[in-house]
């Protein structure tokens, strides 16, 4: 992608905004199959013939863009990219004997193509959700406009085309030729499909360059609605073969299919660790409650002197937990993975977290903190992008037999239960230490439930043994700390949230594989086919990693629409 940096461009703008949507299209069970060299043929057929209507949209909807364009540099530059894909029309049958397939039966687009097709056509003719374009395109400007946003509505099309397929073609061994796909994958990698996609968004930067603010606005949303029916497309592809992907629908209800998610909150789905946060309130509000006069404030610490004694709990904090990480870490490499021996390791940090605590107890800096301010500051919780929609969507899906449990070392649930609910969310079930109230005010104390990695395990498999057993079930745990590293290994999917080098360090030195998640499915889909199964196995010494939530909805739930 050297040459792909345009400056400020538009294209480059909203590619980069909307680019965590192109996740929902890469775990689609087409692509995951197409990666995995095993999609049936019938449904690559399938996705061929309704591509064909998508590009005969396309070519009409460069027509349609190509009259409103007032300047003849931009009417040839559109004229060129409709040949382009008018060429590609005209050589499909010979490309797709060249991909080593049969041709296809001309079959009728689906609802989803024809939805497609038809807003690249309303775009093009002025006709855009919401907007109003009046009924003749009177001035050039006018016409130049919806020019543009008919380029708006091209361009993430092409892009994430080239994106996807440059993901898939760096999981391929360049020297296998036996891969079904590879030719297809390849065509999309070229360097004529990049340049393609390249011109598309140059033009639109071009195009744009003149438009207000309110009309940049809606380029926006074109390029958005374009990008989401574009994942609407490869989501409705049929597929006729047992896949791995989205896990909810691998378990079978029927048969009593139940899935069980757990999480970690500090760093996982929250952005930030909540101690802090807890912290922070008390000394914020700490002044409030000293100016009544009452003799408590003799007893009681200042602000300043708060933010001291924090301060000086942290550094020791961090600097325990490093010494606590030294003690246990070793320069050898394990060859096997070794469960017990990262057990033994682990011992250690239930000491050292015990002994933490007991300090903060002791130091009297959650001591006077009103319950509501602890419940706003939830509310206010600044969470990783996308984890509220996911357990939102979680909680709210009635056909899903999932449940939802958050395990933390948290020192109040409150925080917890308040940044991850909102009004329409029943509770969750959320595991975690509490603060004791009178009257709605902290007494200082911590009442101790989850402590260590092995207090969290257990807490886990307690939840687990009281499920029925005669149930097919699966249990995913994601996590982002040393604390999460025995639930998710004892988990049948343990998946790691962002890139914890300390927690890789740890895993790593007790044989513990780390596998990008959408690689690792890819993986898991090819065994399908060989094995006649997608066996998840617990303890396998395999942890995958995500960067984001996203990931983890589409590899669950499936597209996000």
């Amino acid at each position: 992608m050297g040459g792909m940096d345009v400056e400020g461009g538009i294209a480059r703008k909203l590619w980069n905004k909307f680019r965590s949507e192109s996740v929902f299209a890469n775990y689609t069970p087409f692509f995951v199959c197409v990666a995995a060299g095993n999609l049936s043929t019938d449904s690559f057929l399938h996705y061929i013939s309704q591509h064909v209507h998508l590009l005969n949209a396309f070519v009409h909807a460069y027509e349609l863009a190509e009259e409103c364009a007032d300047d003849d540099e931009d009417k040839q530059a559109i004229r060129k990219l409709r040949k382009h894909v008018q060429g590609k029309l005209n050589s499909n049958d010979s490309l797709v004997l060249e991909w080593g397939f049969e041709l296809p039966e001309e079959r009728m687009p689906t609802n989803t193509t024809m939805k497609y097709a038809d807003f690249l056509l309303a775009t093009a003719s002025g006709r855009i959700e919401g907007e109003r374009v009046p009924g003749k395109l009177a001035t050039p400007f006018e016409k130049t406009k919806v020019a543009a946003y008919t380029l708006g509505a091209i361009a993430p099309c092409m892009r994430l085309f080239a994106f996807i397929n440059k993901e898939i073609q760096a999981l391929l061994d360049p020297n296998d030729s036996s891969h079904t796909y590879k030719k297809w994958i390849d065509y999309y990698c070229s360097q004529d499909f990049e340049a393609y996609a390249f011109r598309i968004e140059e033009l639109l930067d071009t195009l744009s360059v003149t438009l207000t603010g309110e009309e940049l606005d809606v380029i926006e949303k074109v390029y958005h609605q374009s990008m989401r029916l574009e994942v609407e497309f490869f989501s409705s592809q049929p597929i006729i073969q047992e896949t791995v992907v989205p896990l909810s629908r691998t378990l079978d209800p029927a048969v009593g299919g139940e899935l069980s998610i757990f999480c970690d909150f500090d760093l996982t789905c929250a952005a930030f660790d909540s101690s802090a946060i807890l912290a922070e309130i008390a000394i914020i509000t700490r002044p409030k409650a000293d100016s009544d006069g009452s003799e408590t404030q003799l007893a009681r610490l200042s602000s300043a002197d708060l933010r001291s004694t924090w301060d000086a709990l942290s550094s020791q904090y961090t600097e325990e937990f490093e010494q606590c990480i030294e003690s246990i870490t070793t320069t050898e490499t394990a060859t096997s993975f070794r469960y017990e021996g990262l057990c033994e390791a682990l011992e250690q940090f239930a000491h050292f977290e015990k002994a933490a605590n007991s300090r903060v107890v002791q130091s009297g800096v959650l001591k006077g903190l009103n319950q509501e301010d602890i419940k706003r500051a939830g509310q206010g919780l600044i969470l990783q992008d996308g984890c509220k929609g996911f357990i939102r969507k979680i909680m709210k899906n009635e056909n899903l037999s999932t449940s939802l449990h958050v395990l933390s070392y948290c020192w109040c649930g409150d925080l917890i239960r308040s940044a991850l609910s909102s009004g329409d969310v029943k509770a969750l079930n959320v595991y975690s230490n509490e603060l004791p109230y009178e009257e709605s005010i902290t007494t200082g104390e911590i009442i101790k439930k989850l402590e260590s990695p092995m207090e969290k395990l257990q807490a886990f498999n307690n939840i687990l043994n009281n499920r029925d057993q005669d149930n097919q079930h699966l249990t995913v745990y994601i996590g982002g700390s040393v604390g999460d590293l025995l639930c998710m290994l004892e988990a049948d999917i343990g998946i790691v949230m962002g890139s914890n080098p300390t927690l890789k360090q740890l895993g790593e030195q007790f044989g513990v594989s780390f596998v990008p998640l959408f690689s690792g499915l890819v993986a898991k889909q090819r065994e399908v086919v060989e094995v006649g199964s997608s066996n998840w196995k617990k303890l396998s010494g395999t942890l995958y990693t995500v960067s984001s939530w996203d990931e983890i909805h589409a590899f669950i739930l499936g597209s996000s629409s």
